[in-house]
């Protein structure tokens, strides 16, 4: 799954064994790209770190994450 499949602006791709390893990533992602002072990155970082924040709000998110995540090919 890519950054901008996960809410981000662009199109690194990350990838991971389970839904939660490729959040994860994205997470990591986002903190490294805001860190480096890319704007681009900010809004998707303020809604990550929102969900972390109120998890049973963004379940709906998680889930709808996780069914995509099931859909994709095996490499």
């Amino acid at each position: 799954m890519t950054c901008t499949d996960l809410g981000g602006p662009c199109d690194l791709a990350h990838h991971g064994e389970t839904a939660d390893d490729v959040i994860n990533a994205q997470d990591a992602h986002l903190k490294e790209r805001v860190k480096a002072g890319d704007e681009a990155h900010v809004p998707a970082r303020k809604e990550m770190k929102g969900r972390w924040l109120r998890p049973r709000q963004s379940l709906g998110w998680y889930n709808d994450v996780k069914a995509r995540f099931a859909e994709l090919p095996e490499d």
